[in-house]
């Protein structure tokens, strides 16, 4: 069964950290870039940082840039957000998704061949 799973939602005060997992099941990964996206209600989708499975080359939109890392770990197929110095503006529904393209494309042009359920993520003091 094709899937993604995500864990690691919470809530969390501002300044704190998160960390989010994502499992790949039914299909190998090497070949796709993976990435996690953000949907806060009345807003548009956001994809905060994707990454290429293959080569592990990264991309992260501006409002993450040096406060979130994303990593890949071949071996459990899975692809974790480190999410340091949160804050209230970064609480929403947080997903993984794959699709078979490179990092950049996937992130800035929301190209999805499949995602998970998602994760609530909530910053509040």
């Amino acid at each position: 069964q094709l899937q993604l799973v995500e864990s690691g939602g919470g809530l969390v005060e501002p300044g704190g950290s998160l960390r989010l997992s994502c499992t790949a099941s039914g299909f190998t990964p090497n070949y796709f870039a993976i990435g996690w996206f953000r949907q806060v209600p009345g807003k548009e989708r956001e994809g905060v940082s994707c990454i290429d499975y293959s080569d592990g080359m990264t991309y992260y939109g501006d409002s993450v840039q040096g406060r979130f890392i994303i990593s890949k770990d071949n071996a459990r197929n899975t692809v974790d957000l480190q999410m340091n110095s949160l804050r209230p503006e970064d609480t929403g529904v947080y997903y993984c998704a794959a699709e078979r393209t490179h990092a950049q494309d996937m992130c800035v042009w929301g190209r999805i061949w499949l995602r998970g359920q998602g994760t609530q993520v909530n910053v509040s003091a």
